[in-house]
């Protein structure tokens, strides 16, 4: 009796085998298997240039992994047709290949799995004052932190702005590049998850570096300052950051701005002692500005001169000094 029942058991286990083995499409042919095994990512709409592992279950010159068009199609073997592959879900795709293999005469009622084995279609580019400037594929949900945290976080030196840019198709068919700007304090302090911005592929975020003011001559600490936390920068503030007013300053200052265009700078004079005396209003300063203050002979450095020490790192007594956030 016992050996009766240990031979039913063996004849079950060889029929169950080959019927379990039948229903696993990851099992194409003797011994091949899918070619995106273990490298599934997240379902995302398919784009042009991502790569795709397709399984075709018994049909092992079907498998294989096949790179998307720059006209968002792929080829196969013994389909005529190309496939449409962009803008489809892996398995929308699944359809459309076991549709135009019925439809060639190629196989019947054919079993297909599509995965992404990589994404070339989403890149996300982040550049500017960030720490690592970095290029990289949008899998899963993206968000605009996400990214920054991807290029390593925010200089010191960043601007009070993050450009978020990207470029859609318009309803006559041509490319707009739409620009968002955001704040980064409301970026970093907001619960809105709408500041936030859900990213997609295709965005180019750029962090601008901070504008800075050069401050020569009669100070105690010369050099350039950047202005950090999205304020006007003004005179008196300029003066502030350079630790005030060194020995025998000049009743006037000049501001040297830069003229649209030509490269040149204007000189703009001002009664710096009527503003510190709150007799007149501050004046503001642009980014780039310089202010000059000379001393009591009233001699004073050309635009040029200024130029000069500003482009060389504020080679009298040059430092640089950061304005916190």
């Amino acid at each position: 009796m016992r050996c009766i029942t240990i031979s039913l058991l063996a004849i079950a286990v060889a029929t169950f085998s080959p019927a379990q083995q039948g229903a696993n499409p990851s099992r194409v042919g003797p011994g091949a298997s899918s070619p995106a095994e273990g490298a599934n990512l997240p379902a995302e709409k398919i784009g042009k240039d991502d790569l795709l592992g397709i399984t075709v279950y018994d049909a092992p010159e079907l498998t294989r992994s096949v790179r998307v068009g720059s006209d968002g199609e792929i080829r196969l073997p013994m389909l005529r047709q190309h496939i449409r592959a962009a803008g489809l879900y892996p398995a929308e795709l699944e359809t459309a290949i076991a549709t135009a293999l019925t439809d060639g005469n190629v196989l019947v009622d054919p079993i297909v799995t599509v995965s992404v084995e990589e994404y070339r279609s989403r890149p996300i580019s982040v550049s500017g004052a960030v720490k690592t400037p970095v290029t990289f594929q949008a899998t899963g949900t993206v968000r605009l932190l996400d990214a920054i945290s991807q290029a390593g976080g925010l200089m010191d030196t960043a601007g009070s702005e993050i450009l978020v840019s990207r470029r859609s198709i318009a309803a006559a068919d041509h490319a707009v590049t739409l620009i968002r700007r955001i704040a980064v304090k409301e970026l970093m302090n907001s619960e809105d998850p709408a500041v936030n911005l859900p990213l997609e592929g295709g965005e180019d975020i750029r962090v601008p570096e901070a504008g800075r003011v050069f401050v020569l001559g009669r100070v105690k600490h010369p050099g350039s300052f950047y202005i950090t936390d999205g304020s006007e920068s003004s005179v008196m503030k300029a003066l502030a950051l350079s630790e005030g007013l060194d020995s025998f300053p000049s009743h006037s200052a000049f501001i040297y701005r830069l003229e649209g265009g030509s490269g040149g700078r204007s000189e703009i004079p001002i009664n710096l002692k009527k503003i510190m005396d709150r007799k007149s209003p501050d004046i503001a300063l642009m980014a780039n500005d310089i202010l000059y203050i000379p001393d009591a002979t009233g001699l004073r450095g050309t635009a040029r001169a200024l130029e000069i020490a500003a482009a060389t790192g504020l080679g009298i007594a040059g430092v640089t000094v950061m304005a916190t956030r």
